[in-house]
């Protein structure tokens, strides 16, 4: 019995790895690291998820698409908890994440827990001579940068 739950537990990470975040569509949020736990029971999959800020207006749509997907693949009973502690960090991000997210356009948080006024390496041409615009990006996880070499805005994913 203890293969066959290791089975379906393995399945269900499987099928989490579909799950894209809406923000940023070419990452899962296996990619992310808000996972943290699958919890197998009779009649029900419970999800343990971690925003990556505190009120995240992803995460409904991120629960909601847990949900769709894994009724698609015949759980229809899944719960989802979303815990606060411990605090998401971008040391939770898969490697693989970070390098989408360099391919998609915008830098990926580095150890720095504090914004940079300038240094962030820019996604597009890999140069560091770039400077703050604003603390906030597209999404309040995210800040804009402009490289001043190759002129172009980024989005810089910030540290946690």
């Amino acid at each position: 019995m203890v293969a066959l739950t290791s089975i379906q537990e393995q399945k269900i990470w499987d099928i989490l790895e579909t799950v894209c975040d809406p923000e940023v569509p070419v990452l899962s949020i296996l990619d992310l690291g808000i996972v943290r736990n699958v919890i197998l029971k009779s009649n029900e999959v419970e999800i343990v998820i971690t925003p990556t800020y505190s009120g995240c207006p992803a995460m409904d749509m991120i629960a909601m698409n847990i949900r769709f997907a894994l009724a698609e693949q015949g759980y229809p009973r899944v719960k989802i908890t979303s815990v606060l502690a411990p605090a998401w960090s971008s040391d939770w991000m898969t490697t693989a994440g970070k390098e989408k997210l360099k391919l998609y356009g915008i830098a990926a948080p580095d150890k720095k827990f504090e914004i940079p006024a300038d240094g962030v390496e820019c996604p597009q041409c890999n140069s560091t001579h770039t400077k703050l615009v604003s603390e906030f990006g597209s999404t309040a996880c995210k800040a804009l940068y402009q490289c001043q070499e190759c002129s172009e805005p980024f989005d810089y994913f910030k540290c946690h």
